[in-house]
């Protein structure tokens, strides 16, 4: 039975790449990535065709405990998965899983992009704050 190349929409296609979806549409225009389209006219990529594009892993191998965040001051951190990374614009919103509790944080896209978040990858929010209030449930 022959391998099936998975057919991603360009908003799937820019999320995995962790760029936009306006940098998607443009790379399709300018034939830097090849495209089939569907019987409606839309543009579907092969996850194949995104290969040369992704950046290539780090050779020294990452620490998967907390003590790789001790290079911050801060103590205040929760180590969790990451659910979702959205981007809009400017901003990138990213929600981490922490036990049965998510939390939510508003980063800019390029730092995003920088620390290739992706759904599924461990991560920790650092948690700066002045006041801690209390409600009772």
């Amino acid at each position: 039975m022959e391998d099936v190349d998975v057919l991603l929409t360009p908003r799937e296609a820019a999320a995995s790449l962790g760029v936009s979806y306006a940098a998607v549409k443009q790379w399709i225009l300018a034939g830097k990535i090849k495209t089939q389209k569907t019987p409606g006219g839309h543009h579907r990529i092969p996850q194949s065709a995104l290969a040369p594009l992704l950046k290539t892993a780090p050779s020294k191998p990452r620490i998967q405990s907390r003590e790789r965040f001790r290079a911050v001051s801060g103590r205040n951190q929760l180590v969790g998965r990451v659910v979702e990374v959205k981007f809009g614009g400017l901003l990138a919103k990213v929600v981490l899983a922490i036990g049965d509790q998510q939390i939510t944080s508003i980063i800019t896209a390029d730092a995003a992009r920088e620390m290739q978040l992706r759904k599924g990858q461990t991560a920790a929010a650092l948690i700066k704050a002045t006041e801690v209030m209390i409600v009772r449930v």
